[in-house]
């Protein structure tokens, strides 16, 4: 059976044999033994009903040795017999071409090569699934080629519920991760109603497949280390020589190298999955591997004597890298972490003492053993960190929920009123703040979100490297005629992001499909994408072009550890504005629309959503991009002004000065001198 006939014939007719999991590709770790005997025969029930009576003695038995090895119920003898990755999208079998595009999105999301545990279905992040099973997969990718301009599918974590009839205006996909009732969605909840397979972690762009490899993190990254680097240097010099030192290469930390590298620094990242760290460097994503820590000292002090840009992969354990740095007297500039501290208990952050594979053991085995090693380490990584810090190592929580994981553990991440290091448990005067800020609080959020600039994304689906060249110089030459305009307020993050597309080819960005990542504001977004439409329609780019973005944008997530850290009006812990965020885009002109529960700091810590438009060169998506585009950045924009934001106060009377039609909300200000003898 050839690709386009084994997609629309969805759940085969006959049994296919067994199939076993491949030894080339990385897989996710056993999940740990949550479900009671009766929930186990639930998950089994559960699982049998997408197939017929007749097949379920035999997958019972099936699925249950695969409950009671992994944790769950993968499915693998229903893994297609093709290979998945991104076909041009001509090659999809499909009735529109929207269905189409979002079929070469899913297989994206999944290829090997973009996805950490592909025949888990899972994207990144340790946990971050596209599908829980492969059934879903399957019944999805044929509803897809079947659907109707006229009818929208509604898919529940990974489960597609089925066609529903619609209009041509309507989302093609409405998607849903994780969405559970408040009071069950501690991490132990996911755990079980994962297993139960009912639910799923969708990360952030995973389970609304807009993952884009780690080029999707890369320009964040390189303009957070960059502008790092500007506090800390301010005009003293450049980064070349300066050590910035993190870890984690598996997912979207892979990034972090690359980044290092644009930014112009000496990066050196940890990882203690050697096969992660080997397919970051066999990809080009760092420049060497190092498993001996001498000879990572060694190295480390000659790129430092001789002022080098150049990115170094530790295989090995982060812990130990920070002390022996100590040690040895190694100043480090920048420090921070992106290991998947959202999923501590899970394979996101590995302790110390124990190897990859006897953690993999002791999480499945003895889950409760390998959380007390877990914030152990977490303890002494703080430890270590501090030290650097009094010496001058600027240090921030890269929005991985590293300080929240640190801080329950019971680590020092806290300073209290005379700036002593203190864990939450301190009881003195005043409640202590904590130690160190977030990315946002210092860099994105001020700098980039409250402006409106965010991670803007498109995919070109011909699968021709030419025509992301051509999308590559539409975007440049509008930005560049954006900046000639542009207020003093924003001409530094302009001259970034043009420096960002003029380098992007040469940077070798791309795995996967041809993808591109820019950050850019309402006007920016806007304008390419009109102009992308345009060379769609005229042929100058020969096939339609997939818009998206980063959920970890300027509205598309309610976090209060990361995304909304720098709000200051008590509001940071509600999730409206990414709720309306989805909504309003859903009606706006999206092709489909996604919200989560969780990604990037973890499970019940965050609401965020997002979405895709595919541009075919017709009027109709003229419009759709100009009504959305919009309202996706300044429904953020706005919520941040009224939080007192300033930056965010000027963008959007800014914006309202250009649109007529926009009228925000604008708070008027307190001078502190009113509030102080209110209360004594």
């Amino acid at each position: 059976m050839d690709f386009k006939s084994e997609i629309l014939a969805g759940i085969p007719t006959v049994l296919p044999k067994k199939k076993q999991r491949s030894l080339k590709v990385s897989h996710a770790p056993n999940r740990k033994e949550i479900l009671s005997l009766d929930e186990k025969k639930l998950a089994i029930k559960n699982a049998l009903r997408y197939f017929p009576k007749d097949w379920h003695k035999e997958l019972s038995h099936e699925f249950a040795e695969e409950l009671n090895e992994f944790g769950r119920i993968y499915m693998y003898r229903f893994m297609p017999n093709y290979d998945v990755y991104a076909r041009p999208i001509e090659e999809y079998p499909a009735k529109t071409g929207q269905a189409a595009a979002i079929m070469l999105m899913i297989q994206n999301n999944l290829d090997p090569a973009v996805a950490q545990h592909p025949e888990e279905l899972i994207t990144y992040g340790g946990n971050g699934a596209v599908f829980q099973n492969w059934a879903q997969y399957v019944l999805t990718m044929r509803y897809l080629a079947t659907m109707t301009v006229d009818q929208t599918l509604h898919i529940y974590s990974g489960h597609p519920m089925g066609l529903f009839p619609s209009s041509k205006e309507a989302p093609r996909v409405v998607v849903t991760n994780g969405m559970m009732i408040p009071n069950y969605s501690q991490p132990d909840d996911w755990e079980k109603y994962n297993a139960l397979g009912v639910t799923q972690y969708g990360q952030m762009t995973a389970g609304s497949y807009m993952y884009i490899g780690p080029q999707g993190i890369v320009h964040g990254t390189a303009i957070t280390v960059m502008n790092a680097f500007r506090k800390v240097l301010k005009k003293d010099g450049y980064p070349a020589g300066k050590v910035f030192l993190t870890a984690g290469l598996g997912g979207m930390s892979g990034a972090q190298p690359k980044a290092g590298n644009i930014a112009g620094c000496i990066t050196i990242c940890a990882e203690v999955n050697p096969s992660a760290a080997k397919k970051r460097y066999d990809q080009g994503w760092v420049d060497e591997l190092i498993d001996d820590i001498g000879q990572l000292v060694q190295r480390t002090k000659k790129a430092i004597e001789m002022k080098e840009v150049v990115s170094l992969a530790f295989i090995g354990n982060i812990i130990q890298v920070w002390e022996t740095f100590y040690d040895e007297k190694i100043f480090v500039h920048l420090g921070s972490d992106q290991t998947s501290l959202h999923n501590p208990w899970a394979g996101g952050y590995y302790p110390i003492g124990l190897s990859y594979d006897e953690c993999n053991t002791l999480m499945r085995e003895d889950p409760d053993a390998f959380k007390k090693e877990v914030q152990q380490s977490l303890r002494r990584h703080v430890t270590a960190i501090n030290k650097h810090t009094v010496n001058g190592t600027y240090f921030f929580d890269y929005g991985n929920a590293f300080l929240l994981e640190a801080s329950r553990a019971g680590a020092a991440v806290y300073k209290n009123e005379k700036g002593e290091f203190v864990t939450s448990s301190y009881s003195g005067k005043e409640n202590p703040s904590w130690a160190y800020p977030s990315y946002v609080q210092d860099i994105l959020g001020p700098m980039c979100f409250d402006y409106g600039f965010g991670p803007f994304r498109w995919v070109c689906t011909s699968g021709n490297p030419d025509d992301l060249r051509k999308t590559d110089a539409i975007a440049l030459k509008i930005m560049q005629k954006i900046k000639g305009d542009a207020p003093k307020e924003i001409q530094q993050q302009m001259q970034d992001n043009i420096k960002w597309i003029e380098e992007a080819e040469q940077n070798k960005l791309v795995v996967g499909s041809q993808a591109r990542i820019l950050y850019a504001d309402a006007e920016g977004r806007a304008k390419i994408a009109e102009a992308f439409n345009k060379a769609i329609q005229s042929g100058d780019i020969s096939a339609p072009v997939v818009l998206g973005r980063d959920h970890h944008d300027v509205s598309g997530t309610d976090s209060p550890f990361r995304e909304t850290s720098n709000i200051y009006d008590g509001s940071k812990f509600t999730a409206d504005m990414a709720i309306h965020n989805v909504i309003g885009g859903s009606f706006r002109g999206a092709t489909w629309v996604s919200i989560h529960n969780g990604g990037g700091v973890g499970w019940g810590e965050v609401i965020n959503g997002g979405f895709g438009m595919v541009l075919d060169g017709s009027k109709e998506a003229s419009n759709r991009l100009k009504n959305m585009l919009f309202y996706d950045v300044n429904n953020g924009i706005s919520r941040r002004s009224w939080a007192r934001n300033e930056e965010a106060i000027f963008a959007i009377k800014r914006e309202m000065q250009r649109t007529p039609q926009l009228k925000v909300t604008l708070p008027n200000l307190v001078e502190d001198g009113v509030l102080n003898d209110l209360f004594k």
